[in-house]
């Protein structure tokens, strides 16, 4: 009797264990696949403001607000855009003062807890760039998807596709420049987005399924006069392009991709943003299966979309060494394995999503010799 009961004390043990493991790696696995737009990633940290001063902002010294650079700085309720950082402005040993551009939205006050972002605008392409624009609606297979389309007198048409943590207002960033070369730019909000159709079952498929409405905005397109589409994607949204690039019946009006820190392995994006959220290692392979069991992301369908060869179209990609949500490395063995068809423009000091902000005129000059001979 006492074995018996020995033996199903440690069933209970075990099974309660494994329960246990399930929901951490449940929820470890929640970082990428619940990742909100428009909320920093956790491997973003929180930085404080000290003070403030004509032009300038005292910061928190960490990694990140020492970035050179460009970028948002969010709080809660407030948005502003910080330039360089000042070395000569007097300062103590743990802050760091950066050149405080303009507040856009809401009031800082020191005390005030912000994490930087990509997204230099707020808004919508007229009221933050001052260009014409329309909203339109894309029609997806889960609904109609909002869109901004920016009109130009090209018939080569840029979509840009945002990625995790952020909105549609971060392609907003290029949107001057593609402007001002006079191509036609469509900003995708998609499924998951604000004011898009919600996935069935609420998670993010870290572009598996989303990839689809990448494909309605280049159907959108060529209804709509395009004779030629670029696929301008940035994290997941590069993730998207590729798969629209291999899989779309439309695949062919497809002539070049432009890939911002793109997410080549979604295991090893999940694994990041788990660790950032200070999952132990030995929880980790719990959440890729959770992942895995929870949206059916499974490396034989996932990996043929990234696969070189099936690359057709020229690509450009941007990426760097300090992307920690993106293996760099493999951007850079892409590039190795299709030297014929692929660009690397590799760009340090950045983090994930924010090559551009790192160096935007040497950002927007890869873009120009890019794009020129796809005009």
């Amino acid at each position: 009797m006492r074995t018996v009961k020995a033996a199903a004390a440690a069933a209970t043990v075990a099974i309660a264990a494994g329960a246990a493991g399930v929901l951490a790696g449940r929820f470890a696995s929640d970082a990428a696949l619940k990742a909100p737009p428009g909320r920093p990633l956790p491997t973003e940290p929180r930085l404080t403001v000290h003070s403030l001063a004509a032009g300038r902002i005292t910061l928190t010294r960490a990694l990140a607000s020492q970035r050179p650079g460009t970028y948002g700085l969010s709080g809660d309720g407030s948005h502003a855009v910080v330039g360089p950082v000042l070395d000569t402005a007097p300062h103590s040993a743990d802050t760091v003062v950066r050149r405080l551009e303009r507040v856009t939205h809401g009031t800082l006050e020191p005390g005030d807890r912000v994490w930087l972002t990509p997204n230099l605008y707020i808004g919508d392409p007229g009221s933050a760039l001052g260009l014409e624009y329309a909203d339109v609606d894309v029609p997806g297979e889960l609904g109609a998807l909002p869109a901004w389309f920016v009109p130009g007198v090209r018939d080569t048409w840029v979509i840009a596709v945002h990625g995790l943590g952020t909105t549609r207002e971060h392609p907003m960033n290029v949107m001057e420049f593609l402007n001002r070369h006079r191509f036609p730019v469509l900003g995708l909000a998609y499924r998951g987005d604000l004011g898009a159709p919600r996935p069935p079952d609420g998670l993010n498929h870290l572009g598996e399924s989303e990839w689809r409405d990448v494909d309605a905005a280049v159907r959108y397109a060529v209804r709509y006069g395009a004779e030629r589409v670029v696929l301008h994607g940035w994290s997941i949204g590069a993730a998207m392009a590729l798969r629209a690039a291999a899989r779309s019946a439309v695949r062919e009006r497809i002539s070049g991709l432009i890939l911002d820190s793109p997410v080549l392995s979604w295991e090893a994006t999940l694994r990041a943003l788990a660790a950032a959220r200070r999952t132990p290692g030995a929880l980790l392979p719990l959440a890729v299966r959770a992942a895995q069991g929870r949206t059916g992301l499974y490396g034989d369908r996932t990996h043929g979309a990234v696969d070189p060869h099936r690359l057709q179209v020229p690509t450009l990609i941007f990426h760097g060494p300090d992307d920690t949500v993106a293996p760099w490395e493999l951007s850079r063995r892409l590039a190795a394995r299709r030297g014929d068809l692929v660009t690397l423009q590799t760009v340090r000091d950045a983090p994930h999503g924010a090559m551009w902000n790192a160096d935007p005129g040497t950002y927007e000059e890869a873009m120009r010799r890019f794009l020129t001979p796809l005009m």
